[in-house]
């Protein structure tokens, strides 16, 4: 029997005529007719005596899902109980459109969800979804100015409140583990001109996509164990240092913990070795009596190193086996337990590295021999050439690996004789793949403390799927004041808390195995149709979704979403027009 299915190419779906058959004796799909897309296909149905079609499908799968987690947390009206008391400030823009500042950071932030564009491109894209037929609204006039405008309206003392309100209604709707908490900074190059003085926040910093020329500012932020939900962010200025900044972001985080009645003693924080110093420390655990796990430099702890050496215990990490030596020792005027182990997956990493800069040495030491034997060399000077030698191999990393004469004979080219100490080679190697890990849970196993330090690849994966350029992206950011920055921040952390609860009650329901991005992708391509007939001068319209393949299927009846077309979707605050 034949069927019309879909195929989607290049993230456009076609539609085909498939029979199955039998070839050689085995059951094969073979495509009988290209039919094209939707369009394609009206045009033949509109050859039919049955009356006039016409059909246009929209993108609608994620849209429905994400406004179904923004109607089941009131997002609309947390953000609008807290610019009240500016109404006066921004009534005229209200008026105009039709709309609350809510709603206005709900269209922002959805579109950085889908499609990350400026706010200029904002109503192109959402005019190819269903975002105005789910809530009966007409977008065509929302304009750049719009966003602008309502940018100003969200107070900046407010948007820790607004960030406070929602984790605590998400609390209340999901069961959200947080007894580790995962800290971590990064930072987002802009293209704010050099002479704009009106912008502090964005100042230049090493930059972590090494765009060392453009100005930028840093995000620092804290997330859950296994959910991965922001429990605090902070904007910082770009030439900050990590240290000084954990230090301030520390206070802001207990004051969240002690406003959400969750206890610190249950907690434990996980940061890297940026934020380490004396005073950070002591302050952590003296002053805020917060439990912490981080890291150490085995550079700066060589005497650590040597006493692992030969004291190893085994012990079973997950599906791999670990050497690791534990003890409780005074580090930085305070005790504390470390625990010190190789990492192979660290150590490969640094051989590699190691490995590439001996090899560019190679080449470029015989480049230079190879240059002076040219007939059209002239390079006689001897200190010179004494000074570029170890200018090539003078890398610290691979001391003592390189030795090299140089020699002359009369009338003849100077040449370069050189060699490779394996054995240096090999004791550089010995010193590799090692971690530090420090705590003040003293109590606790060593497998679970290192398991806890792992965890830190949590907040790393949240930043990388924020600076992912097909979804929720931060980057490019097109604001040059600080408030807009600090509002478009949030915007953008809120996008992604909303895309992890999405994958957090999928992953729940379907057991789902894979990332981020492709479950976006996932819920982009279910499409739904908008069918206008037209019979006896009486038109009819008709929402439909277009068939969804299994894994799409099981996504939307997971979110509970599957019939949410047939009706209008009510999120309060929305407009300001009851």
């Amino acid at each position: 029997m034949a069927s019309i299915q879909p195929k989607i190419v290049n993230g456009r779906k076609y539609w085909q005529i498939v029979s199955s058959q039998r070839i050689n004796g085995k059951p094969r799909p073979v495509v009988l007719e290209h039919l094209g897309t939707a369009d394609s296909l009206l045009k033949k149905l509109n050859k039919k005596n049955h009356g006039e079609i016409k059909l246009k499908s929209y993108s609608h799968g994620l849209i429905v899902s994400l406004l179904k987690i923004t109607q089941d947390l009131d997002l609309v009206s947390i953000i609008n109980k807290h610019v009240k008391s500016q109404r006066k400030y921004f009534s005229d823009m209200l008026i105009r459109r039709g709309f609350t500042v809510g709603s206005f950071i709900l269209f922002a932030t959805l579109g950085r969800i889908c499609e990350p564009s400026s706010k200029r491109a904002w109503s192109n894209w959402a005019k190819r979804t269903s975002l105005p037929t789910l809530l009966k609204i007409n977008i065509s006039k929302v304009d750049c100015q719009d966003f602008w405008d309502t940018m100003d309206c969200v107070p900046e003392d407010k948007i820790d409140d607004i960030g406070f309100d929602i984790l605590e209604k998400i609390r209340e709707k999901y069961i959200i583990k947080t007894d580790t908490l995962f800290y971590d900074t990064t930072n987002f190059f802009t293209f704010i001109a050099s002479t704009n003085k009106r912008c502090t926040i964005a100042q230049r910093g090493k930059n972590k996509q090494k765009r060392t020329d453009l100005r930028q500012f840093g995000l620092a932020m804290t997330v859950s164990k296994n959910d991965y939900i922001p429990i605090f962010h902070d904007i910082y200025k770009g030439n900050r240092n990590d240290s000084p900044v954990f230090i301030e972001n520390v206070d802001k985080l207990v004051n969240r913990l002690d406003k959400l009645k969750m206890n610190k003693k249950k907690h434990t924080l996980v940061f890297d070795r940026g934020c380490n110093s004396k005073k950070n420390l002591t302050y952590i655990e003296k002053e805020k009596k917060l439990f912490y796990i981080g890291a150490l430099s085995p550079c700066y702890h060589a005497d650590l190193i040597n006493d692992a050496d030969g004291n190893y215990e085994k012990i079973k990490l997950k599906n791999q086996v670990l050497y690791i030596y534990r003890d409780k020792r005074v580090v930085w005027g305070q005790k504390r337990t470390v625990i010190v182990f190789v990492s192979d997956k660290l150590k490969a990493g640094q051989v590699r590295e190691i490995k590439n800069i001996i090899d560019k040495c190679d080449k470029d030491l015989d480049e230079l021999h190879i240059a002076l034997q040219g007939k059209k060399c002239k390079q006689n000077n001897r200190y010179k050439l004494l000074k570029k030698i170890d200018g090539i191999i003078s890398n610290p990393k691979i001391e003592d690996v390189f030795s090299y004469t140089l020699s002359k004979k009369k009338n003849q080219p100077y040449q370069i004789k050189y060699q490779i100490n394996d054995d240096a080679i090999e004791r550089i190697e010995e010193k590799f793949g090692f971690r530090i890990i420090m705590t003040n849970r003293h109590n606790w196993s060593s497998k679970d403390i290192i398991e806890a330090y792992h965890g830190q690849s949590i907040v790393e994966n949240a930043f990388k799927n924020i600076k992912n350029p097909s979804h929720i992206s931060m980057r490019p950011n097109f604001h040059w004041t600080d408030h807009k920055i600090k509002v478009h921040a949030f915007s953008c952390v809120l996008g992604y808390t909303l895309t992890m609860l999405i994958w957090k009650t999928i992953r729940e329901s379907t057991h789902y195995k894979g990332n981020l991005d492709n479950l976006l992708d996932t819920l982009s391509n279910v499409r739904l149709a908008s069918i206008i007939t037209t019979e006896k001068k009486k038109i009819k319209l008709k929402h439909q979704l277009e068939e969804m393949d299994d894994e799409e299927l099981q996504f939307m009846n997971a979110l509970s979403v599957i019939d949410s077309h047939k009706r209008k979707m009510k999120i309060d605050g929305i407009s300001v027009y009851k």
